[in-house]
């Protein structure tokens, strides 16, 4: 099938080369000419790994191509992928939709005939009803079919996501055509068994917030846990992994740490208080959700302050770990941005060091050093920060790091050293949810 992706972005450059690895033509189009250029010259514009490997073996192949010209880019395309960006609205929380009703005008005037525009950016309900008012009112009489898809991707593990999901789900207004060019693109996961979910539209907007509410609410309590467990003297480790093997609740998204970050959970919970709000159907557990997770960043900043013995003023913190999570070079509404600015208000200087976020996050945080390796930050250092949680720090040399250091204090904001192992190295140890928690 002929397939284009509206926007090369995280959603649509990742669904796109997914979709020609299974066989179909592809055609990825996006307004800025430079990004375009850099995807043709093999530099992709996000981190993500095997991404540059897959989109160069289909581009070779010729199922892979991509566009500036978006009119030319959905002649004759059976489905046509809207992948645009829905960022939290400057001023209410809720998501602005303009880029997708742009991307949706502009496709129902370039089409030749009958196809399926299909929402894969996540959008708040009754999303797709205004998308098919918009493009029935440029082309009247036209059959244009209006689907939403929305994407289950982690950043990090998007590819593998995408060829073995969970589930695929796809609401339909009922129509048949849809229905059917919606299980031929699929098709290619029945290998998988991966379930294709057919339901409503608005129920598949909903199931898509509905999940990332869920996923941010189970990694909230485990943090409100973790200083419950400070208090009490309890390990949250202990306390995850005993809720966790509860089938009914599950391990994952029960590791206490630094709060949640990303380019879905935060304007994805705030989208869905603001629908619940729209509805006279406030959604309190999330209400909260939000709130608690904006000020457990900050306070992760005090946490540090605190076991610098309560005064950071003219002391020198090493940061690991820049991006809100590993395998990405994503910074949206990382910790270490609350992080950094709460050291800086009280007088800290700041080394970090990242595996491949540090180009994105020099501008955010123009205060910081940026070091080569984990070492030359501790280097000095009163204190070493673990921010997230990249493979790459989870077998440092301890010894070799507390005897660079000024101050050997290591701050373990990912739980990812056992006591024994960071006091033997000579380390004075502060983790999240343990007992003896600073």
């Amino acid at each position: 099938m002929k397939i284009t992706m509206i926007g090369t972005g995280y959603v649509g450059l990742v669904s796109g080369a997914c979709f020609a690895d299974f066989g179909h033509d592809v055609v990825c189009v996006d307004k800025d000419a430079a990004k375009i250029d850099a995807i043709l010259s093999g530099r992709m514009p996000i981190y993500e790994p095997g991404l540059d490997q897959l989109v160069a073996n289909n581009a070779a192949a010729g199922r892979l191509t991509f566009t500036t010209d978006l009119a030319a880019g959905v002649k004759g395309a059976d489905a046509i992928f809207i992948a645009v960006g829905t960022p939290s609205r400057r001023g209410d929380g809720h998501a602005d939709l303009s880029y997708v009703y742009a991307a949706a005008r502009e496709i129902a005037q370039a089409v030749d005939g009958p196809t399926v525009i299909v929402t894969k950016s996540t959008v708040p309900v009754g999303t797709g009803d205004e998308v098919e008012r918009i493009v029935h009112e440029v082309r009247p009489g036209m059959d244009i079919q209006v689907v939403s898809n929305p994407e289950f991707l982690r950043e990090g593990a998007a590819i593998s996501d995408f060829k073995r999901p969970d589930r695929v789900v796809v609401g339909t207004t009922g129509n048949e055509r849809a229905t059917a060019v919606m299980a031929q693109i699929y098709r290619p996961l029945n290998l998988n068994q991966a379930p294709v979910m057919f339901t409503g539209r608005r129920t598949a907007e909903l199931i898509k917030y509905a999940a990332n509410a869920f996923l941010a609410t189970k990694i909230t309590f485990i943090n409100e846990m973790a200083d419950l467990c400070e208090a009490v003297g309890a390990e949250v480790q202990d306390v995850s992994r005993g809720i966790g093997l509860d089938n009914r609740i599950g391990s994952k998204f029960l590791h206490a740490g630094p709060g949640y970050g990303g380019s879905c959970f935060p304007k994805d919970t705030l989208a869905l208080v603001k629908t619940g709000q729209d509805y006279d159907t406030p959604i309190r557990i999330v209400e909260t959700v939000v709130q608690v997770n904006d000020l457990r960043k900050r306070a992760m900043g005090r946490k540090i302050v605190k076991a610098l013995g309560g005064e950071a003023r003219g002391k020198t913190v090493a940061l690991l770990g820049l991006t809100f999570k590993p395998n990405t070079d994503d910074m949206r509404d990382a910790p270490s941005l609350a992080i950094v600015q709460a050291l800086e208000d009280a007088g800290a200087r700041i080394v970090a060091y990242d595996p491949e976020g540090m180009d994105v996050a020099k501008p955010m945080m123009p205060g910081v050093s940026m070091a080569k390796d984990a070492y030359e930050a501790a280097t000095g250092a009163d204190a070493l920060v673990l921010v997230t949680e990249w493979d790459i720090f989870r077998a440092l040399d301890l010894k070799r790091l507390a005897g660079s250091m000024n101050t050997p204090l290591l701050i373990d904001l990912r739980n990812i050293y056992p006591r024994s192992e960071a006091e033997a190295a000579g380390f004075a140890l502060t983790r999240v949810g343990g007992k003896g928690v600073i």
